[in-house]
């Protein structure tokens, strides 16, 4: 089972345009029900970080410093998944909230 906050290896290819390519983590950010249905929707993870960038969260990921990217959030099956790396802490899936909450006005 795939579970929300959790990060999870993420084939994101093929891909178009600017959108995130390759395999890497991804948190998942849609609830555990939706995600029993076989499409996950997740924000995918970089090791770039741009703290300037309000659109971004920082965070650690496996004892790594890493970047929630909101603003490139999609749904993928969950056959792109890989193994589970990290969950997110209870602050950290806060500041996610929050932050798609202002992205995406809801």
């Amino acid at each position: 089972m795939i579970h929300r906050y959790g990060i999870y290896w993420t084939a994101l290819d093929p891909t178009k345009g600017k959108e995130v390519q390759k395999t890497r983590p991804s948190v998942v950010v849609s609830l555990d029900e939706i995600n029993a249905s076989g499409v996950v929707v997740v924000c995918p993870l970089t090791t770039s970080l741009h703290p300037s960038w309000p659109q971004r969260l920082q965070i650690q990921c496996a004892g790594r410093d890493a970047e929630i990217m909101p603003d490139q959030i999609r749904a993928v099956s969950i056959h792109r998944f890989g193994k589970h790396i990290h969950t997110l802490s209870e602050q950290d899936a806060e500041s996610l909230r929050d932050l798609l909450s202002r992205l995406y006005a809801l």
